[in-house]
């Protein structure tokens, strides 16, 4: 039988709206007892909240119940005699070591004394307090049930706050390894959740940002039912929104908020505004089932105000980032521009040597760096002739001589550079006219002499020049582009960089759609 009892010596008050009752569990073979103590705990309240009264009559049951409700079970009152002698001794031990639940109090109560002294209980046992059923009168049992779920709600409450800064502790040691806003943003108001120590009914954040004179709000990161406005379905990307696409609720505590241009706390929720250096305005939503205490609001400043100017700085950093990425492309395409080739060539072979290398088992910091450093492959040849670049006819032994030289040009340039993606970048045009065999240029090298990088732009560049028209020939069909592929394993190319092209051809095939010539 499972009993609602309200617990506590004043006036009865309503139950604060969304939070769970306290759970007691009274274990004890005399149905007296249950009855006794249903009837002294009868309209009362802990803290604003009801206690359920959970009832077993035998360690077996107690332990079933455990096993449901695990530690959000507050209190166990529990017999020392039951079907054994020793039953709620036994049953102690089960809680602490089998179940491994170290949160609920746990206090023994006895009618025979004798059978297990105090203090060796208490010193033997992982227990909280013993009692005599015959000292416990029902003031003496309020207060007893009293002061345990303190010491429940105070134990909880710590354990919550030591695994929440264990998470920021592990989420800040990520942040240089997160690439995207929104998968940052989703993990900092999950330890915003975790700090503000209350139930948010949902979470929400965006940044409202001017672009092309339009206002966009760019989600950042949603929870509960604000979920949906966020793309799951591709956490690389921002989605964005106009001001009239929001749920109504956000468009008013949005504009208040922009028109007063600070944060607002209201009895539904609190909004957090933060104007970048850039003109941008972030906003901050968060909506509650409570008020929040002046202790609580000072934290969300804090917090908030933390929050969104890391936002800004990631923004920018991935602005950055995105810059360099699109000159990288608009200079690759002006090489390949200047002889009269499609521009398009540059993001296919980026995209699949990124595609080769993930399969290949590289890890992610070289995959993204060889898709931004591959479009460089043939930057040597803005140093070579127009007459020879762009020669519709076969290149005659000194025009080819000439033509060899775009690799050790386009290697020199790059080198100077000391940022990883500018020496990987040098390292490809070095090495991308290298043949597994040794029969390739500049410099003659084979085999795993030839760096990784090199040899996977070599498959990409290779495949999307035959596969695509240029001023000196038409495409191949894909057929005959494979069968060749598949004739230079082990001469031209890394075989094992061949079998993944095979095994990823489907993938390949759909970057070739994505950028179309």
């Amino acid at each position: 039988m499972t009993d609602t009892l309200l617990f506590a010596a004043e006036e009865p008050v309503n139950s604060e709206a969304g939070l769970p009752p306290w759970k007691v569990l009274i274990v004890d073979d005399e149905e007296s007892v249950h009855r006794v103590t249903q009837l002294v705990l009868k309209n009362a309240y802990f803290d604003g909240r009801p206690v359920e009264l959970l009832e077993a009559r035998s360690a077996a049951e107690a332990r079933a119940l455990l096993e449901q409700h695990g530690s959000d079970i507050g209190l166990a009152l529990i017999d020392v005699v039951m079907e054994t002698d020793d039953a709620g001794l036994q049953l102690v031990r089960t809680i602490r070591q089998e179940l491994q639940n170290e949160m609920t109090r746990l206090v023994l109560r006895t009618g025979q004394p004798g059978q297990a002294p105090e203090e060796r209980v208490i010193h033997e046992y992982d227990i909280n307090d013993y009692k005599d059923k015959t000292e416990l009168t029902g003031i003496k049992l309020k207060t007893l049930v009293y002061s345990s779920l303190r010491s429940y709600r105070d134990i909880r409450t710590i354990d919550h706050q030591r695994r929440s800064l264990e998470t920021v502790i592990h989420a800040i040691g990520q942040i240089n390894q997160v690439n995207s806003l929104s998968l940052l943003a989703s993990a900092i108001l999950s330890q915003l959740i975790s700090l503000l120590n209350f139930e948010p009914d949902a979470i929400y954040c965006s940044t409202r940002r001017i672009y092309r004179d339009l206002p966009r709000f760019t989600v950042l990161a949603a929870t509960g039912n604000m979920k949906p406005l966020l793309d799951h379905h591709n956490q690389q990307a921002l989605v964005q929104f106009e001001e009239n696409e929001l749920p109504e609720e956000l468009q008013t505590a949005f504009g208040q908020a922009l028109a007063e241009k600070r944060s607002i706390h209201t009895d539904q929720g609190y909004i957090a505004y933060h104007s970048g250096m850039s003109g941008a305005e972030s906003l901050l939503y968060i909506k509650h089932r409570s008020n929040i205490d002046e202790h609580g609001k000072h934290l969300l400043e804090i917090f908030s105000a933390d929050v969104i100017s890391t936002y800004h700085t990631l923004l920018l950093k991935e602005e950055i980032q995105e810059t360099q990425a699109e000159l990288i492309y608009i200079l690759g395409e002006a090489v390949e521009k200047r002889s009269k080739e499609t521009g398009a060539h540059v993001k296919r072979v980026a995209e699949i040597s990124a595609l080769l290398a993930s399969a290949y088992g590289t890890n992610q910091v070289f995959v993204e760096n060889l898709r931004l450093a591959s479009p460089l492959h043939d930057l040597g040849k803005i140093a070579i002739p127009d007459a020879i670049l762009n020669k519709p006819g076969k290149l005659d032994a000194e025009e080819w001589q000439v033509m060899q030289t775009h690799a050790e040009i386009g290697e020199s340039m790059l080198r100077s550079s000391d940022r990883p993606v500018f020496q990987l970048a040098a390292r490809i045009a070095g090495s991308h006219h290298e043949k597994w065999d040794g029969s390739g240029y500049p410099k003659g090298l084979k085999g795993e002499e030839i760096p990784l990088s090199g040899r996977i732009t070599a498959v990409a560049d290779v495949f999307d020049a035959l596969n695509s028209a240029r001023c000196y020939k038409e495409g191949w069909p894909l057929e005959q582009t494979l069968q060749l592929l598949q004739e230079q394993s082990g001469k031209h190319f890394d075989p094992q960089l061949i079998e993944l092209f095979e095994k990823n051809l489907d993938s390949i095939l759909a970057i070739c759609q994505r950028y179309p010539d």
